[in-house]
């Protein structure tokens, strides 16, 4: 029939038989292939795929080390650790970060400024799996709270650290220095393995000149986690190396004395031992707490500090340049008795101004108005000195060789920063011939040379300097080498030189023993009638239990012009004199020379001597009544 097909059962039957030994045969390759790759990765690959598995459960976590504390000379703390608790969060072991940080906001204070901050650290350099704080100083119920709601909080942790913190608050802040968080920028330059979980770093002071010392070595520990980045156990732990213990010759009972003695006022009091140039005080004021860059703060309270007319993060101590003023006139004295310009004999008359040859330009004495020219009538370098007569230094300074000048100066340190251990100080600036013909493209003239010999003009020191020149004039010609350390707990790798300054040449014992009675008089000398008192007596050396020799400094900011009169209420504060005083105790045997400086505090004996006096009373009083 056609257009019928007949079914062939044998040949279907062997198709279908074909068609299964086929399926059977891929599936027996499929299934050899698979035994294959299993055999691969479980006996050739084990212990590579081991090692893998194992990275996503065990981790390497750092151990930063205890920073090493700093005391004063008595054993006072002026740097310490405290337990802090932070919250943080391991970005690696969470999806939603923003999620999980509006979680925590609903349980604990979550601040913009909070966030703002997390983001920065987020977008830093850093070690895969490594917490990035979000919030520092957990309080106590805070990380209660945190603990009860752990099971939500996927990627969190609640970390202890140890963390910087300054006892004495603004006191030391210029002195000891601070820590501060690392940046990015600091980690191109330190060492990756020292600083494993190490988040802050000396950045000023004393904590960042011995910063490799206090710091220690860090160590790790080796913990297996679970699905979620719990530690499960610590399979190895290298403890970490604490840094080293200093102690300084700072001392904080004179650092509180000093301090309160300013009164708020801007400025700078510098206290050396001038027997090992220990640094007993410094004091740069106004100060801010160090306390707050360890705890952290808002972009707009850094702003707020950073921005302030009177710069408290400013060191003014050893940073802060000034004219020294009439503070420079002892070495000026002796510069021309070195260089025989002048004699402790020669006298000039002091008519209250002085006049080069064929001059009109009138330099005046200190005392002098328009009304009465005043002056200080016959004058000798002894009695220039204590009643500070401008006018004989004028001269004295017109004669003098200005190449000698400036080198005599520069033994003094003028110029040079010759502190051991202090990071950040300024130099100065000595000027001469060279200097200003370089920087100014002018030669120097006589009359450079008479504002030089009242401390005016060009020439700029800080306080630290001038408290260098006080240990010199206490030593008797022998300037020290101001310094911080006073002793650890071993030697440190940061060890500098100790060689002492040289002695200044080109005078005599009786010299330099004239020249302290001569500073002495400054303070001693009273009841001598009007004009015949030393400059500070009436300030300070009324009542005083021990003699002081001092010389006090009133630097002119601006320039007043001829004819005209200094009106202090007439110059706006940033204009007004800045007043100085320089001197060391007890004169015949000193135990202390320092340099206290006030901006724009006015006369230098009215001002800043009675801050001179107090500083020494609070160290040397105690002495003399234990005698």
């Amino acid at each position: 029939m056609t257009g019928l097909s007949i079914k062939d059962p044998k040949r279907e039957q062997e198709m279908f038989a074909s068609r299964g030994l086929v399926v059977f045969l891929i599936v027996v390759m499929l299934l050899g292939v698979l035994m294959l790759r299993f055999f691969q990765l479980q006996v050739l690959q084990f212990e590579t795929y081991q090692k893998r598995a194992d990275r996503n459960r065990i981790h390497v976590q750092p151990l930063p080390p205890q920073r090493g504390l700093i005391f004063d000379r008595n054993g006072e703390v002026l740097a310490d650790n405290r337990v802090s608790s932070s919250l943080a969060l391991v970005t690696e072991r969470t999806a939603d970060v923003a999620g999980i940080i509006g979680v925590l906001g609903g349980l604990v204070a979550i601040t913009p400024a909070n966030i703002s901050e997390f983001e920065q650290r987020l977008a830093r350099k850093r070690r895969p799996f490594e917490p990035v704080v979000l919030r520092m100083s957990l309080t106590e119920q805070e990380n209660a709270i945190l603990a009860v709601n752990r099971h939500r909080l996927i990627g969190v942790e609640v970390t202890t650290e140890s963390l910087r913190h300054y006892p004495y608050d603004a006191f030391f802040a210029h002195a000891v220095g601070s820590v501060r968080r690392i940046t990015e920028k600091d980690l191109d330059d330190l060492d990756q393995v020292s600083y494993r979980g190490t988040k802050f770093l000396g950045k000023q002071g004393v904590e960042k000149f011995y910063e490799r010392s206090l710091h220690g070595e860090a160590g790790f520990q080796r913990v297996e986690t679970d699905a979620h980045g719990r530690i499960r156990q610590v399979l190895e732990v290298l403890p970490p190396i604490a840094g080293q213990n200093i102690s300084l010759h700072l001392d904080a009972r004179l650092q509180i004395a000093a301090t309160a003695a300013m009164e708020g006022r801007r400025g700078a009091v510098v206290a050396l031992d001038p027997r090992s140039g220990g640094i007993l005080a410094l004091v740069s004021q106004p100060s801010y707490n160090p306390n707050l860059f360890i705890a952290g703060m808002s972009r707009t309270q850094y702003a707020r500090m950073s921005d302030s007319v009177v710069k408290p993060l400013f060191n003014r101590a050893i940073k802060g340049q000034y004219a020294p003023g009439s503070t420079y006139k002892p070495v000026v004295g002796l510069a021309g008795i070195a260089s025989q310009t002048t004699t402790w004999e020669d006298t000039i008359e002091d008519n209250g101004f002085f006049k080069l040859p064929n001059q009109e330009r009138i330099y005046r004495d200190w005392n002098w108005t328009a009304q009465d020219a005043g002056g200080q009538g016959t004058v000798d370098l002894r009695r220039a000195l204590f009643r500070s007569s401008n006018v004989f230094f004028y001269d004295l300074a017109s004669r003098l060789p200005i190449e000698f000048l400036v080198a005599f100066s520069k033994q003094f340190g003028f110029g040079d920063d010759v502190s051991v251990d202090v990071t950040g100080a300024n130099r100065g600036l000595m000027p001469d011939p060279v200097w200003k013909r370089n920087f100014k493209g002018q030669p120097w003239y006589v009359g450079d040379s008479v504002n030089l010999g009242i401390g005016q003009g060009d020439l700029l020191v800080t306080p630290m300097q001038m408290a260098t020149v006080a240990s010199a004039f206490a030593n008797r010609g022998y300037p020290v080498r101001p310094r911080m350390l006073l002793s650890s707990d071993a030697p440190l790798p940061e060890a500098v030189s100790s060689e002492p300054m040289s002695q200044i040449k080109g005078l005599t014992s009786q010299d330099w023993e004239k020249m302290v009675d001569a500073m002495e008089a400054v303070v001693h000398l009273g009841n001598q009638g009007f004009g015949g008192n030393g400059t500070a007596w009436a300030y300070i050396g009324r009542d005083i239990e021990y003699r002081m020799a001092g010389k006090s400094g009133t630097a002119q900011v601006v320039e007043i012009a001829q004819g005209q009169e200094y009106e202090e209420t007439e110059i706006t504060e940033f204009n007004r004199k800045h007043a100085w005083f320089i001197a060391f105790a007890p004169a015949d045997n000193p135990t202390i020379a320092l340099a206290v400086l006030v901006e724009n505090g006015g006369g230098g004996s009215s001002v800043a001597a009675p801050i001179a006096r107090q500083v020494i009373d609070t160290h040397l009083l105690p002495q003399l009544a234990n005698r």
